[in-house]
């Protein structure tokens, strides 16, 4: 008896939420915002606890910032993008844009919920932005299906905050280096308005790791490229000659084999979405695997090896996405409240091991540097050096980098007769 009430209580329950106008695809009279839908962001935003910063001020108008005006970037529609996407958007972030150049494979449907498997072949970005747009009320999420690299630096500059959920390395130091781009200094003092935070997760298996990274201020993604995990790569006599692991079996085939039979016409590229070419791969591997009796080598190890697929688990994908989501808040709230401690009292500063460089000639010239011996001898003589022997002219800036400040100090030169 029991299990037959259970049904319908959830159907009354239903019923009278959507009498209370709390459908997901309306809302209250068309706002979208029935009564108490902010009320789990609102315990946050509008109380104070043993955490917060001291200069937190709670109130209303953190709320209205959130629902009004931040304005988010998401990279990437993955695994851990797509639970970023839905973190964002029921806490409140409406101006939420998405970019992503991947489209959606079967493979990424028990983990990538936003995707159903009619979306396989979809662009990602598009599918994630509808799924959300129709579920969630007044939400308006922008989807770019397209490199990061074909935006221009007028499109980054839109953003309050920006939140990474990428698996290249390659694409992450080259979104830094466009938010490094954006920094201004005035008389050596960066601009706090020229900074845009970026917050950077990533996944692989069990393990995961997000960090915060605000340009000019803490180390950025090049300062910091040894805690990336190093890409797998095989030697090349290990391969051809020396095969000790199921990996070194399926390279072969791929690097060598293929390009030499062309199994599949010439000039043939291998498509590691293509199943045809994956069984050849695969049935190709098991045959130089039983040469030099090498045991492990199986389909799904045949994908990943091919298509540089990195091990994912759901769960490990929703733990990150909430520090993530946690962060991103905590940032956009800051901006909210113009946080401007950013900016650094630089008069009688002593410092430690200072480095100095111009840029002279159209490159930087080092002008002095203290922590590495060869090159502290080799440019030791121009302390004792005029501005005008350095070659030095005019309005030149000068960049200074030392390990008691947390970002570059810009000295722009100024002549007095």
């Amino acid at each position: 008896m029991a299990d037959s009430e259970e049904p319908e209580k959830k159907r009354r329950r239903l019923e009278e939420l959507l009498a209370d106008g709390m459908a997901v695809d309306g809302g209250c009279g068309g706002t979208g915002d029935w009564e108490g839908r902010w009320n789990h962001v609102r315990k946050f935003l509008e109380r104070s606890g043993p955490f917060t910063h001291p200069d937190f001020e709670p109130g209303t108008q953190a709320l209205e910032f959130l629902l009004k005006t931040c304005k988010v970037l998401v990279i990437g529609a993955g695994g851990l993008g797509c639970e970023l996407l839905k973190n964002l958007a029921l806490s409140g972030f409406r101006q939420i844009h998405v970019i992503d150049m991947d489209t959606i494979d079967v493979s990424n449907l028990n983990r990538q919920f936003l995707f159903r498997p009619k979306d396989v072949g979809r662009p990602k970005a598009e599918v994630a932005a509808e799924f959300l747009n129709n579920r969630i009320p007044n939400c308006a999420v922008v989807a770019y299906f397209k490199k990061i690299q074909d935006m221009d630096e007028s499109f980054y500059r839109q953003f309050h905050i920006i939140v990474c959920g990428l698996d290249s390395i390659i694409a992450r130091r080259w979104i830094n280096g466009m938010l490094m781009s954006f920094l201004h200094y005035e008389d050596g003092v960066l601009d706090p308005s020229s900074i845009i935070p970026l917050i950077d997760g990533g996944t692989e298996g069990f393990k995961g790791n997000v960090r915060v990274i605000i340009p000019g201020m803490t180390a950025c993604v090049e300062c910091t490229l040894e805690l990336y995990p190093p890409q797998v790569n095989f030697p090349m006599c290990t391969i051809a000659s020396m095969p000790r692991l199921p990996e070194h079996c399926i390279e072969y085939v791929r690097m060598l084999q293929w390009p030499k039979e062309q199994p599949f016409g010439e000039g043939v590229a291998l498509d590691g979405d293509d199943p045809e070419h994956i069984q050849w791969i695969y049935q190709k591997s098991l045959e130089r695997a039983s040469q030099f009796n090498i045991k492990g080598v199986t389909y799904r190890l045949t994908q990943g090896v091919v298509k540089r697929i990195i091990p994912a688990v759901a769960s490990t994908n929703a733990v990150i996405a909430v520090h993530t989501f946690l962060l991103t808040t905590t940032w956009c709230l800051m901006m909210w409240m113009d946080y401007t401690h950013t900016h650094l009292k630089l008069r009688g500063r002593q410092m430690k091991s200072p480095a100095i460089t111009a840029t002279m000639y159209g490159g930087n010239k080092t002008l002095y540097l203290q922590t590495v011996a060869s090159i502290e001898e080799r440019t030791r003589p121009n302390l004792s050096k005029t501005l005008k022997e350095l070659g030095l002219v005019d309005g030149q800036e000068l960049a200074v980098a030392d390990v008691t400040t947390p970002q570059t100090m810009l000295f722009k030169l100024h002549f007095t007769t």
